[in-house]
């Protein structure tokens, strides 16, 4: 057997489990790549027409002050998913039909709840979220003079093993 090497027969065998595992995750994702196709950016079917400039210049104004359902950090103006081309459309709508800023907000805060307000108004649900800040800048001062005045007049101790 002169200088031939012999290579051991590496091949493995799969187990059963692990194949049948590998077999139904591509056949999810064989599945799952049609469905994707379909989920693209959705655009309004016939965009808005404005009789004039102070329409649409209304419309944009309400729609920036109004969140998005679906998306919630992104404004009816900005957002791309369906129901907030819904809402653009009802908003749109209600305004035709001689609504005014205030009656549409109401009827998406009756429909959808006070969090589709970018500014929610003050009242017994929201007190906390308009008076928080305050209340803990005010807890935090109030805290940092107790403390200061708890030190009083004693200095703080030098170390004389520190180099500085």
């Amino acid at each position: 057997m002169g200088g031939a090497s012999v290579i051991p027969n590496t091949i493995t065998v799969i187990p059963n489990a692990v194949r049948n595992l590998l077999f139904f995750a591509i056949a999810a994702l064989l599945v799952a790549m049609p469905v994707s196709a379909l989920a693209q950016a959705v655009r309004d079917a016939a965009p808005l027409e404005f009789r004039d400039q102070a329409e649409e210049r209304r419309f944009h104004d309400l729609v920036a002050e109004l969140r998005c359902v679906m998306c919630q950090n992104q404004s009816l103006a900005d957002s791309n998913a369906q129901i907030a081309h819904d809402l653009r459309r009802e908003v749109f709508d209600l305004m035709r039909a001689g609504r005014s800023d205030a009656e549409i907000r109401e009827f998406l805060v009756a429909r959808y709840g006070e969090f589709v307000l970018y500014r929610p108004r003050f009242g017994g649900h929201t007190w906390l979220l308009w008076l928080g800040p305050g209340l803990l800048l005010v807890g935090g001062g109030f805290v940092i003079v107790r403390v200061l005045r708890a030190r009083g007049g004693r200095p703080i101790a030098a170390d004389d093993e520190q180099e500085w």
